[in-house]
């Protein structure tokens, strides 16, 4: 038997060559609001992290189909931190050596599957880790940067859905990064979606989702 790989580039802003992914880690409920409109414990405990599979990262402008299994299809928007360099158990002051850029990224969720899961605390992978789940804007280079603050927001169809800032992370970029670093290796080409404010909710069919963080490229996709 014969097959090959494909490498999944994520388009990088005044580059010709994109980013190639290599893991995508997610942070869940990583803004105060959010955790509570999922009744979570919104206390600063240790952060939690699930995955994607690296070909789940869809392009701007895509038309994501609507997914099998679910009647409840959620959006989360998210700054997504871009690693161009490795590092194990990186202290939080040295963090921001390990960051390549940023984008503008959709954490979706089939949240149904993802309440039933909660409910029977079993693993969370189908709700989360399933195909074209990681819609990402161009990515920013900024190397070494630490967002901090900004505004971040999502419409759908031009309606207003989720608005914050980044200085509401529970956990910053840079203590994201040092935490997961003690679970392992991260390298370049890794992708951390960092959490998604209050406001997540079900889109359909047809709906256009448009989503900006300051002093990044903006996101839009449709479902289809």
């Amino acid at each position: 038997m014969s097959f090959s790989i494909p490498v999944v580039r994520a388009p990088v802003v005044g580059a010709e060559e994109g980013f190639p992914v290599r893991r995508v880690y997610c942070v869940g409920a990583n803004y105060r609001q959010h955790a509570l409109e999922m009744g979570l414990d919104p206390a600063r405990e240790p952060p939690f992290f699930f995955m994607k599979p690296y070909d789940a990262v869809m392009p701007n402008g895509a038309v994501i189909p609507y997914p099998p299994m679910t009647s409840d299809y959620h959006f989360e928007l998210e700054l997504v931190a871009a690693i161009g360099a490795a590092g194990t158990d990186v202290p939080v002051e040295r963090a921001g050596e390990l960051i390549y850029g940023y984008g503008v990224g959709l954490d979706m969720t089939r949240r149904d599957l993802q309440a039933e899961a909660r409910q029977k605390r079993t693993p969370w992978d189908l709700s989360k880790g399933f195909d074209h789940s990681a819609p990402l804007g161009p990515i920013t280079p900024m190397p070494g940067v630490l967002m901090d603050k900004g505004a971040i927001e999502l419409t759908v169809n031009g309606e207003v859905r989720q608005s914050s800032d980044l200085s509401q992370l529970i956990w910053s970029v840079a203590e994201i990064i040092s935490i997961l670093s003690r679970y392992g290796a991260l390298a370049p080409g890794d992708l951390i979606y960092t959490g998604t404010p209050a406001g997540v909710g079900a889109v359909v069919k047809g709906d256009r989702l448009h989503g900006r963080i300051d002093g990044l490229e903006d996101l839009s996709i449709s479902i289809g």
